[in-house]
């Protein structure tokens, strides 16, 4: 198709450079004639039978052959396809335009609804204030502020002096650790003098010495102790109770032989002093 044309507009290029045609009617003069020679234009016949002649140069075949082979050698198809390509890219955009449009819309509708029920709220809230009764609250709760500073404060030199005392106690309790149980000297004397009193009470009285001249007495000193001795139906002396007045508590102890009378003579002495 391309080598038709090519010819075709060689041809045409080439009838037209030679002086001796004049396609638009005219007849002109030959480069070589006088450029004096004065041109006249052509008459009707003469140009219609100039043209035919001049096409029947160009052409060496019919027109219409010429023009139906050019025809069919057009190849158009990649432009069909490209068209087509365009088309579909078209309109991919179009939806995809068409979609974010949607969503657009979408969320200017709901940002919308948001902005109207927050203006509500908002005309709501400024209609219900009360300019003397956020006053009234604001100085009741000033009030209540400088209460719970002056609580606070309080709290705070009430746990300063608990942990003074706390202090003085924890001192106290390193100075009974380093006395140990038995405690200081002058504690310890006073003690043993107490139990040596007491043990001997008991010791008498767990040894079976208790006559009739000095149960009154034992009794007498139990008693001033908190301590009543009551004999069983055999008439031996195996229960002790002991009443604590400072607390008002009131405990049995049943003498048994295979404890020994150091032990009775300790548990009396804690149960009274406690």
């Amino acid at each position: 198709m391309m080598n038709d044309v090519g010819l075709a507009a060689s041809r045409l290029s080439f009838t037209t450079r030679s002086p001796q045609i004049n396609i638009v009617g005219t007849k002109l003069n030959t480069t070589e004639g006088s450029k004096n020679h004065n041109t006249r234009p052509a008459s009707p016949t003469e140009s219609h039978n100039y043209s035919s002649d001049s096409i029947k140069m160009l052409l060496d075949e019919d027109p219409a052959t010429l023009i139906h082979h050019t025809i069919d050698n057009f190849n158009i198809q990649p432009d069909k396809l490209a068209l087509s390509r365009i088309n579909e890219s078209l309109s991919t955009i179009q939806q995809s335009r068409e979609l974010r449009i949607r969503d657009a819309e979408n969320a200017l509708r709901k940002l919308s609804r948001n902005l109207s029920t927050l203006s509500s709220q908002h005309k709501e809230t400024v209609s219900s204030h009360d300019s003397v009764s956020h006053a009234a609250e604001i100085s009741e709760l000033d009030t209540k502020k400088f209460r719970i500073a002056k609580a606070a404060s309080e709290v705070e030199i009430e746990t300063e002096r608990l942990e003074g005392e706390l202090e003085t106690l924890k001192a106290k309790l390193a100075d009974l650790e380093m006395q140990g149980l038995e405690g200081d000297d002058q504690a310890r004397r006073e003690r043993e003098a107490d139990d040596a009193t007491m043990w001997g009470v008991l010791l008498y009285w767990h040894a079976g010495y208790m006559t009739d001249k000095s149960y009154r007495l034992q009794l007498k000193i139990y008693r001033s102790l908190g301590i009543d001795i009551e004999p069983d139906e055999a008439g031996n002396y195996n229960k002790a109770i002991i009443r604590n007045t400072k607390k008002g508590d009131v405990h049995v102890v049943n003498i048994d032989p295979k404890f020994s009378k150091f032990f009775y003579a300790n548990y009396f002495w804690q149960t009274i002093q406690t």
